[in-house]
C-alpha cells in the first residue's frame, strides 16, 4: 500500500520521469557489461537520451542539458580519443551549460559528472576509464537522489556495481594474457 501512495502522489511529469529513468536503467547496465570501449561508449549513448528525458522531467535543467552533452561527448570522444582541444570544448561547454541554467547547490554534482566523464572519456582507455566513469556515476548518483528520482538512483548504483565487476573481469584477462592489449573480440 505504501508504494500504491506513493505513486499516487506523484506528478504525470515525475511519473513519467521514473519511467524513462528505468528505461536508462536497462541501457546502463547493457553498456557497463560491456567489455569493448567502443560498445560501451554506443550503449552509454542510448542511456543517456533516456537520463536528459528523465531530468527534464523532473525540471532538472542543469543535469538535463550536461547530459545532452555527454551524448555529445561520447560520439567525439570515440572518434576523437586523446584530442585536447576538444576536451577543452567539451570542458567549456560543460561550465557555460551549468553557467546558464543554475539553480542550485545541487547543480554542482551535475557538473563534477559531466566534468568526470570528459577526462575519463578523452584521457583514458579501458580500466582507467571506467573507474573514472564510475566516479561520474557516483556524481550522477548524488544529483538523482538530490530531485528524488528512483529509477535513477537505482540505475546509478547498478551502473556502479555492474561497472567494478567489469573492471575485475577486465582485471582478470590482463593478469591471464599479459601480452594482450585488449580483450579479445567478443568478451
Amino acid at each position: 500500500m505504501g508504494s500504491t501512495l506513493m505513486l499516487a502522489s506523484l506528478s504525470p511529469m515525475e511519473l513519467a520521469g521514473q519511467l524513462v529513468s528505468l528505461t536508462a536503467l536497462v541501457l546502463c547496465l547493457i553498456a557497463f557489461a560491456s567489455k569493448q570501449d567502443q560498445r560501451l561508449m554506443v550503449w552509454l549513448l542510448a542511456a543517456n537520451v533516456a537520463f536528459a528525458l528523465q531530468f527534464a522531467l523532473f525540471q532538472s535543467w542543469t543535469a538535463s542539458l550536461l547530459t545532452l552533452i555527454v551524448i555529445l561527448r561520447i560520439i567525439l570522444a570515440r572518434r576523437y580519443s586523446g584530442n585536447l582541444w576538444l576536451l577543452g570544448v567539451i570542458l567549456a561547454l560543460n561550465l557555460a551549460g551549468a553557467w546558464i541554467t543554475w539553480h542550485s547547490w545541487h547543480d554542482l554534482f551535475a557538473l563534477l559528472a559531466g566534468t568526470l566523464g570528459t577526462l575519463g572519456m578523452f584521457l583514458l582507455r579501458g580500466i582507467p576509464m571506467r573507474l573514472m566513469l564510475g566516479a561520474a556515476a557516483l556524481c550522477w548518483m548524488t544529483s538523482n537522489i538530490l530531485i528524488g528520482s528512483v529509477g535513477a538512483t537505482l540505475a546509478e548504483g547498478l551502473v556502479l556495481v555492474t561497472n567494478a565487476i567489469t573492471i575485475w573481469r577486465l582485471h582478470r584477462l590482463k593478469q591471464q594474457y599479459p601480452d594482450l592489449g585488449h580483450p579479445p573480440a567478443g568478451s
